[in-house]
This record gives structure tokens, C-alpha cells and sequence, in this order.
């Protein structure tokens, strides 16, 4: 049987024996009957809003309207949402002085090539853009205190907007349970003590802190709370297929519509788990696989599925590297999983590191399977081996390597092609 496994803009195939095969998860919003096309979807859930009058009588009156969006990692359809947008806030008040907020978190800017692939040239060149930075401190405002105790600080560009609205996507998230929605303030637009605080070892470890679970996340929490207060009115937010096509869309409310569509969601990429020895999968090609700090998402899909002691081949082109001087450096000092995991969960909520939630959960996943990864040349062999995983050129190739490791090349497998596109029940 061969299976593509996404890489980057294309594919890598796997050959498995059906005698070795034990399931294959996928999410069934890849084979959604669509009846309508992408823009009817959002017009039609931009017409109908949930809990909240439509966006028009909203930005009525308005002057000052700020609409966050995501970076680059992530592939929201900004090409057909945020025209949608902007002419809905147009049509009741033609004069308001828009911003486009990116909302990159603590991640790097977006480049003017990323800019105009995502948005657009034309959109690009006539809207005004504010590119969010976590470590500007002059530009951030604090608005109260986080439940968890850490402070609130958010962008002023979103908070001096008589109107605040944010479009996104949702997709499982492996700690804050879903994507999307409130995250488009915390993280999205927060100051990097705010995020650091929110991302603490103590909430990622918390087994509420999961794939697919929104009640009793404290990091679901404190993300609500922070859009709250910085009035976050109105949200569009997107569900997409393999293809990054749109399948579904919910407008409204910031709770009540991202609700909606988590639990559109959850009906549709629920699995159940298939144990076995080794867990193919990837983290769903471009953008999301552009370096290796996201991969981890990937990994946890599979983690969920693969026996103790097991491999997980995970395929991530990696276009953009590591993704992360904080996370590829994790292992300089500590040279194994088990010893960064200890020197990380040492760590009070308010002395969390950059970019430690990631390794945590990296760790988390090393502890307890082996990960041969498939990279571009991007990430060299030796990127992937400092990180304490192996490396492989091809999928076959690591498929060879699990054998070897576990000392069985007939052994059980299960293959998750988009590993961030499922919610794996074990």
C-alpha cells in the first residue's frame, strides 16, 4: 500500500506491507462533500454570526478598526477572508482608519515575499500593515492580571481600535487544545512576559493541557481572559481540508463562534488510536512544516498512537530550519531529553524561558519514543541529530532505520499523514 505523506509542497510516498499496517487516522474533513465554494462559506457565515450582531452594524460609526491576523506558519486563507472583512466594515463606515495586525507571537516577522504570498500584492500595497513584536516593550499597554497571576500586557495597536476583530483557522493544538479564535490576542499580540507566563511549565504539563480540550485548560483560560479584556468583538474563523481549502466557517462571537467551530471540528478529526511500533506521519506540508519547531505538533498526534519504546517517523520539509535559537540550543547544556525535562520543570511560572513550552513537549515525546525525521536541506543532518532525534533523506529510508532500531523490520505500523489534523483518542 502506498501512502503520501505531505512534505512541504509536495509528497513523499510510503510503501507498507497490509500485513504490517495497523490503521490509517485521518481526519474525515478531506472527504467533506462541498457544496458551496470557499468565499460562499464565509459569506454565508459572516451573514449569519454567531452570538453577535453581523460586522457591518458592528463597525458602524467606527473610526479607528483593527483586524488581527496570523503569520506565516499558519495557512489561513487571508486571500478570501480578509477582503470579506474589510468590505464588511467598509460598507457602514467607508472612512475608518484600518489596521491589519500579523500577530506573530514570539515568532520572527514575516518577510515581504511571505507578506505578499499570504495577503496578496495589491492588498499589501493598499492596506496598512503592523507587523506585531513581543519584545518591543514600548509599544505594549498592561491590562490587568492573567487568572494564572501573570500580567496582561497586549499591543496597543489592538487596544486603541474602537473596534478589535481577528480572522484565523482552527486545527487541533497540542496544549491549548484548539487554534484559533481568542489565541489571536494571547498569544498573537501579547508581550513576550505575558506569553512567557501563560506558557509556564506548570500549565503545559497539566494533563488538561491537551489535544482537543478546552474545559479545565489553564491555558485556554488565561487566552480567553486576555481577549476579553482587550475586547476582542468579532472573530472569522476558517476549517480547511488537506488542500488548505476552506470546508467550514464561523463568524461571531469570540467564544461562542470559535466554540462552534471546535466542536464542527471535533465531529469530523476525532480518531481513535491504532498502537503500534512504529507512527508515520508529518505536520501537513507547507506552512506549517517549515522548521522544526513546529514539527513537534506533528509529533504529538503520534505520540498518542505509538507503543512505549516505539519510533516515530515524522517528514517536515523544514524550509525554515529549527525555527528557534532557544529550542535548537535546549540540548547544548543538557545533553538528554530526560535532563532538560528536569531542568525545565524546576522552573517557577514566572521564570519560564522562551520557547521552553516547545521543548517540553519535544521532551515529553523523546522520553518515550524514538523520532527518526525527514528533512529538506534546510535542516541538515546534523540539526536533527543535536536535537537528539535521527535523521533520514526519505521516508523509506527512515522506514529502514525504525526497523533496525527495534530490531524487527516486520514491525506493527500506523500511519497519521497530517499528524496536526487529527485529534488522536488513545
Amino acid at each position: 500500500m502506498k501512502i503520501p505523506i505531505p512534505f512541504g509542497r509536495t509528497f513523499q510516498d510510503l510503501d507498507v506491507p497490509g500485513t504490517r499496517l495497523k490503521g490509517i487516522l485521518e481526519s474525515r474533513l478531506h472527504t467533506l462533500e462541498k457544496s458551496l465554494g470557499e468565499r460562499e462559506l464565509v459569506e454565508n457565515a459572516l451573514a449569519r454570526p454567531i452570538a453577535s450582531p453581523p460586522l457591518s452594524e458592528l463597525a458602524a460609526g467606527k473610526k479607528r478598526v483593527a483586524i488581527i491576523t496570523s503569520d506565516h506558519p499558519r495557512p489561513v486563507p487571508s486571500r478570501v477572508t480578509l477582503p470579506l472583512l474589510l468590505h464588511e466594515i467598509r460598507s457602514t463606515s467607508p472612512d475608518a482608519d484600518i489596521t491589519v495586525v500579523v500577530a506573530t507571537g514570539c515568532h520572527r516577522a514575516m518577510t515581504d515575499d511571505e507578506m505578499r504570498d499570504r495577503f496578496g500584492g495589491d492588498v499589501c500595497e493598499r492596506e496598512r500593515f503592523l507587523v506585531h513584536d513581543a519584545t518591543a516593550d514600548d509599544c505594549f499597554e498592561k491590562i490587568g492580571v492573567l487568572p494564572s497571576g501573570g500580567d496582561c500586557i497586549v499591543n496597543k495597536a489592538v487596544l486603541d481600535a474602537d473596534l478589535l476583530v481577528a480572522e484565523g483557522f482552527i486545527e487541533p493544538h497540542f496544549f491549548a487544545g484548539f487554534s484559533g479564535g481568542r489565541k489571536a490576542v494571547m498569544p498573537g499580540c501579547a508581550n513576550r512576559i505575558t506569553v512567557l507566563a501563560n506558557h509556564c511549565a506548570e500549565f503545559i504539563a497539566n494533563d488538561r493541557s491537551r489535544t482537543g480540550i478546552l474545559d479545565g485548560n489553564p491555558i485556554h483560560a488565561d487566552m480567553v481572559h486576555a481577549a476579553r479584556r482587550a475586547s476582542l468583538a468579532f472573530i472569522l474563523n476558517v476549517i480547511l481540508d488537506a488542500d488548505k481549502r476552506i470546508v467550514a466557517a464561523f463568524a461571531g462571537d469570540m467564544d461562542d463562534a470559535h466554540r462552534a467551530g471546535c466542536d464542527f471540528l471535533r465531529r469530523h478529526c476525532e480518531v481513535d488510536a491504532a498502537p503500534a511500533d512504529i507512527v508515520v506521519t508529518s505536520n501537513g506540508g507547507y506552512p506549517l512544516d517549515q522548521n522544526i519547531y513546529q514539527a513537534v505538533k506533528g509529533m504529538t498526534g503520534a505520540e498518542a498512537s505509538c507503543r512505549p519504546g516505539g519510533v516515530i517517523v515524522i517528514a517536515a520539509e523544514c524550509s525554515d530550519g529549527h525555527g528557534g535559537d532557544d529550542f535548537h540550543n535546549a540540548f547544548s547544556v543538557h545533553p538528554t531529553p530526560e535532563a532538560v525535562m528536569r531542568e525545565i520543570m524546576s522552573r517557577g511560572r514566572n521564570e519560564t524561558e522562551p520557547d521552553q513550552w516547545q521543548t517540553q513537549i519535544f521532551c515529553r515525546v523523546l522520553m518515550k519514543c524514538r523520532v527518526v525525521m525527514v528533512t529538506g536541506p534546510n535542516a541538515p543532518r546534523g540539526m536533527v541529530e543535536r536535537l537528539n532525534m535521527e535523521w533520514a533523506p526519505t521516508v523509506a529510508d527512515a522506514m529502514r532505520r525504525a526497523g533496525e532500531i527495534l530490531g524487527d523490520p516486520g514491525a506493527s505500523v500506523t500511519v497519521i499523514p497530517d499528524g496536526v489534523g487529527v485529534i488522536v483518542r488513545e
